[in-house]
């Protein structure tokens, strides 16, 4: 099969993925006067009293902007924002399969930080959450730093944090296989773009305390130059051995390596000098550092890519639908680095020990639970670090979930 074609066919043939559904019936006037003139007035005052009813008595309380600029898709790099749209779309469709979150793309026509901020934040009484989507580092970091100070709903960079969650999900696991702990494992992170620098600084958090990040320039260390901001704080909390070189000298001897940089990237000399039985996670995409056959076939243990057509893919897919999912179900005003741990460990736990295996380190996108245990771990965070806004059974919500997602997976 073509799937450049098919893809073609598919999204001219549809006008592209989305469209709108009306959840109401409007089959009589009745009905008419009910969903508009002149019973919708009557949603309109109460939300005019009380503002945070729109979140209940309109879309607005289950829809996510999903917001580019066009300047990092994929691996396409700078295309545009009108070039941008299908990815939009497709994630928006993935919002829906995937968390039954309603989700809108909107493309933007600018470059420029200040004015993506200005735009998305006049957008919020629309929105219960803002997804940032395919923006070029180094500004989407203040891009979304300033919308979480400035806005009082969640704001997800996802090319940064759902990667992130996916990779601390798939370690997880792969740790244990190999008898890790990650405290001590020494973690070669090869790339520092968003996706790269977040996935650092998640692990960090987690508890991480042997890691060297490698850009273009060689590994970072304290002191190191011309860095943006969140390279100097990896500079800073990584590599304290300060050593300087580039992958071939750090990589020597380490358990762990994920590639978040470019196709070919990594080599049988690459594999072969780090630790016994080690963790390759070559996720560059549509094709990564070294494919997951020649990565086994060089002595990784456990080896892992983006891709579908191999074992443990290691996709945000499995992330981000279900961490808006639980931070609209409680309204929670931010998504903080505690949701996002907890939420890796939700995935994590999907792998019953049983199952565990060095081909399955991962559940699949497809499992029915991924998203309601996501949302469940992020839901009870929320609640814990006193940001969720709205009291919800969060064990009922999990079921109803699982119930739902059956169907759909079934269907």
């Amino acid at each position: 099969m073509d799937l450049k074609a098919e893809s073609l066919k598919l999204h001219r043939e549809n006008n592209g993925k989305l469209g709108v559904v009306s959840k109401v019936p409007l089959n009589s006037p009745y009905d008419l006067s009910i969903a508009y003139t002149p019973g919708v007035a009557q949603p309109c005052l109460a939300i005019k009293e009380e503002n945070n009813l729109s979140f209940e008595l309109t879309c607005r309380g289950n829809m996510v902007a999903v917001v580019t600029d066009g300047t990092r898709v994929l691996g396409l790099g700078d295309i545009g924002p009108q070039a941008a749209m299908p990815v939009m779309e497709g994630k928006a469709v993935l919002f829906k399969r995937f968390g039954d979150v309603d989700a809108i793309p909107i493309c933007l026509d600018t470059k420029d930080p200040k004015k993506i901020i200005e735009i998305v934040k006049l957008l919020e009484p629309t929105f219960a959450g803002i997804n940032l989507e395919d923006i070029s580092s180094p500004k989407c970091y203040d891009i979304e730093d300033e919308l979480k100070e400035i806005m009082d709903i969640p704001v997800f960079h996802d090319d940064q944090h759902g990667t992130a969650v996916a990779v601390l999900a798939g370690l997880i696991n792969a740790l244990k296989l190999t008898s890790r702990q990650i405290e001590s494992a020494k973690i070669v992170v090869n790339g520092c773009g968003a996706a790269g620098s977040a996935i650092g600084r998640l692990l960090v958090k987690a508890g991480a305390k042997n890691i060297f990040m490698v850009d273009l320039n060689g590994v970072l260390y304290k002191g190191m130059v011309n860095l943006n901001r969140i390279q100097q704080y990896l500079s800073e909390s990584t590599n304290h051995q300060m050593i300087k070189g580039d992958l071939y000298t750090v990589v020597k001897g380490a358990d762990v390596l994920i590639g978040v940089s470019k196709p070919g990237a990594f080599d049988e000399k690459v594999i072969r000098s780090m630790n016994r039985d080690p963790i390759v996670f070559a996720l560059s995409n549509p094709d990564p550092e070294i494919s997951y056959h020649q990565a086994i076939s060089f002595g990784a243990r456990i080896a892992a890519t983006g891709r579908s057509d191999t074992p443990n893919q290691v996709n945000n897919v499995l992330v981000f639908p279900g961490i808006f999912r639980g931070a609209i179900d409680v309204r929670a005003r931010k998504i903080t680095d505690e949701m996002k741990i907890n939420a890796a460990y939700a995935i994590s736990g999907l792998v019953t020990e049983a199952e565990l295996d060095f081909d399955y380190i991962i559940p699949s996108a497809y499992n029915p639970n991924v998203a309601p245990n996501v949302a469940a771990a992020v839901s009870r965070t929320a609640v814990d670090q006193g940001l969720a806004r709205k009291t919800i059974d969060i064990e009922k919500r999990r079921n109803e979930l699982i119930q739902k997602f059956n169907i759909s997976t079934k269907k």
